[in-house]
């Protein structure tokens, strides 16, 4: 572990850091064991989570893209709905191996009380069984279906958002260029929240460049290798799969972008939505001093926590209702 990055952590995140680094890693050579750690410790940490009362949950089964038959979506919904009421498509995040619906209940419930929508999240398939385009070509069919059927599920169909977290929030931004290029569906909002966006930061750790904490640089190798199909940072990939490719960044829906400034992402996200300012795209940016990837989830009681969570809650809700 770099003791200069772990200096510089939070200081409410160094113990459930220090807990975490303490236990074996996560072995991305050996995919099936390190999807079952994944799993257990999602769900160790679901025991943790309080309950939410007052919100229903639905699976459905959908029509999948081709070569998918069939996906499954996980709605979120107030008990108290009595009116139309804005959406959120949110993508879980995993590196593009790993992750499910399952780790997104906690996060769903909040995002339908504190934003006031209905929240659907999708069981999009995973690389490298799946590649690229197919994980995002779930999320569109996913995108499509809660549009076509706005009516049905008590959805406002001018207002629908996407949304995710790391490889979710990198499936988010490419689904926002594609649905822009397709011209079928309206959005109009993309909550990226430290998405995973470009497949060329890829410089390896060194003593000028030290190695970032929990998701690494090995793995973020492993998780586009896995995802493109090919080695990462060479030509010829898709702005739809790395979302920093993109060269033409206009008319894109208006963005909120989250990071910890100790965060392997941090810089490509500051990046892009440098880029998105000068594109004409509304952004709003926020880095977080002492966050490393995925903090909200280490230290959920934190103060660090509490304000990301906030302040991502109070843009979504600006949006919506405003």
């Amino acid at each position: 572990m770099n003791q200069n990055l772990f200096e510089r952590l939070d200081p409410e995140l160094k113990g459930p850091i220090m807990m975490m680094l303490n236990q074996p890693l996560m072995n991305f050579d050996d995919l099936p064991a390190a999807r079952a750690a994944s799993n257990q410790m999602i769900a160790t940490m679901k025991k943790q989570m309080p309950d939410i009362p007052g919100v229903i949950t639905e699976d459905r089964t959908i029509p999948g893209p081709e070569g998918a038959s069939v996906l499954t979506v996980r709605i979120y919904r107030s008990e108290q709905q009595s009116e139309l009421l804005p959406a959120l498509l949110w993508i879980h995040g995993g590196g593009y191996v790993l992750g499910s619906l399952d780790q997104e209940d906690f996060t769903g419930k909040r995002f339908t009380l504190a934003g006031k929508c209905i929240t659907v999240s999708v069981e999009y398939r995973l690389a490298p069984e799946h590649p690229f385009p197919a994980p995002l070509e779930d999320c569109y069919a996913a995108l499509k279906w809660l549009a076509g059927h706005a009516e049905e599920l008590g959805v406002d169909r001018s207002r629908i958002a996407i949304g995710g977290a790391s490889a979710g929030g990198g499936l988010a931004s490419g689904l926002a260029l594609l649905t822009r290029d397709r011209a079928e569906v309206n959005i109009m909002y993309q909550l990226l929240v430290y998405p995973m966006i470009n497949d060329c930061n890829m410089a390896p750790a060194s003593d000028i460049l030290p190695d970032t904490l929990l998701w690494t640089r090995a793995a973020n190798r492993m998780g586009w290798k896995s995802y493109l199909g090919c080695d990462p940072g060479g030509e010829g990939v898709s702005c739809y799969a790395a979302a920093s490719r993109a060269t033409n960044l206009e008319g894109l829906a208006p963005a909120y972008i989250t990071v910890g400034d100790l965060d392997l992402f941090a810089q490509e996200d500051i990046d892009y939505a440098r880029r998105l300012i000068a594109a004409g795209v509304p952004i709003e940016l926020h880095v977080y001093p002492g966050g490393c990837h995925a903090f909200d989830m280490i230290g959920p009681g934190s103060n660090i926590t509490k304000m990301f969570i906030n302040d991502m809650h109070r843009a979504l809700r600006r949006v919506f209702h405003s």
